[in-house]
C-alpha cells in the first residue's frame, strides 16, 4: 500500500460495534495521517453537562453549556486524546468519556440540533487544521470516524466510506470488547445498550445505509487485519481516481 502524500480526507460513518474507531485509527497511522474520533467530542461535552448538573431533557440548555465547553482534542492515531477546559483547567476525559454514565446520556446531548451544529464546526477545523497544517512525522490528512462525517461534517471528503457488519457480529464484538465474553448473557447485556443507542441516533442523522458515493465496507466475514487492509484498499483507490479524474 503506497503512502498519499497530498491532503487526504477520509471520513468513515457507521453503526456500534463496526469497528470504526479501531479500523479508523489503524488505517490512519498506516497513512501516517491525523485520528479525529468525533463521538469522543460527543462524550466530553456530554460529560461536561452532567457534571455541571444540566439538565438533559432542557435543548436549550444543554446547548448553552456546550458552547461555553472548550475541547482540546488529540489527533494522534497511537494515542487518541480528548479533553475539556473546566473552571481554566483542562481536565483528560480519554477514560472518563467511556464509562457507562457518559454512554448511557450521550445520546440525549447528541440528538440536540445545535450541539450538533456547534460540533460539526469544531470537527471541520481540526480536519482543516490536520490538511494545512500536519503535526510533525505526518503527512498533510486525517481519517474522521463517527455517525455523519460522510453526509454532513465532511460531505466533499476524498474518501467516503461507510463500515458495517451484521447486527450479531457487532453485538459479539461490542461484548468482547466491553464485557471480555460473548456469552448470552454478555449478549444480551449488549444489546439492550447498542441496539437501543443506533435507534436514538437514527433519528438525528443517518449512519446505516450509504449515501450516494459512499463506498460500503462491510467486515462481517473480515477480522480486524482483514478490514483495515480493505479500507486501505479503498482509500488507494479513491484516492488514485481523485488524482489521474478516472475510475479507481
Amino acid at each position: 500500500m503506497s503512502v498519499v502524500t497530498t491532503a487526504l480526507v477520509v471520513a468513515v460513518d457507521g453503526p456500534s460495534g463496526s469497528g470504526k474507531s479501531s479500523v479508523s485509527r489503524a488505517a490512519a497511522a498506516a497513512l501516517r495521517v491525523a485520528f479525529l474520533d468525533t463521538g469522543a467530542m460527543y462524550r466530553a461535552v456530554t460529560w461536561a453537562a452532567l457534571e455541571a448538573g444540566v439538565d438533559l431533557s432542557d435543548a436549550a440548555a444543554v446547548a448553552a453549556h456546550v458552547r461555553t465547553v472548550p475541547l482540546v482534542v488529540g489527533t494522534d492515531p497511537q494515542a487518541p486524546t480528548v479533553a475539556a477546559v473546566v473552571d481554566g483547567t483542562e481536565v483528560d476525559l480519554t477514560e472518563a468519556v467511556r464509562t457507562d454514565r457518559v454512554t448511557a446520556n450521550v445520546s440525549a446531548v447528541a440528538a440536540v440540533q445545535a450541539v450538533r451544529q456547534d460540533l460539526v464546526l469544531r470537527q471541520r477545523t481540526l480536519i482543516e487544521a490536520a490538511c494545512v497544517d500536519p503535526e510533525p512525522g505526518r503527512e498533510p490528512g486525517i481519517v474522521a470516524e463517527g455517525r455523519d462525517i460522510t453526509t454532513v461534517v465532511a460531505p466533499d471528503a476524498e474518501v467516503r466510506i461507510l463500515l458495517t457488519a451484521d447486527e450479531s457480529v457487532r453485538l459479539a464484538r461490542r461484548a468482547r470488547q466491553d464485557l471480555g465474553s460473548a456469552d448470552t448473557d454478555a449478549l444480551e447485556a449488549t444489546r439492550r445498550g447498542v441496539v437501543e443507542r443506533d435507534r436514538v441516533d437514527s433519528r438525528t442523522t443517518a449512519f446505516t445505509t450509504a449515501a450516494d458515493g459512499v463506498v460500503t465496507v462491510d467486515s462481517t466475514a473480515l477480522d480486524f487485519e482483514g478490514t483495515v487492509a480493505a479500507v486501505l484498499e479503498v482509500v488507494e483507490g479513491q484516492a488514485r481516481a481523485g488524482r489521474t479524474g478516472g475510475p479507481a
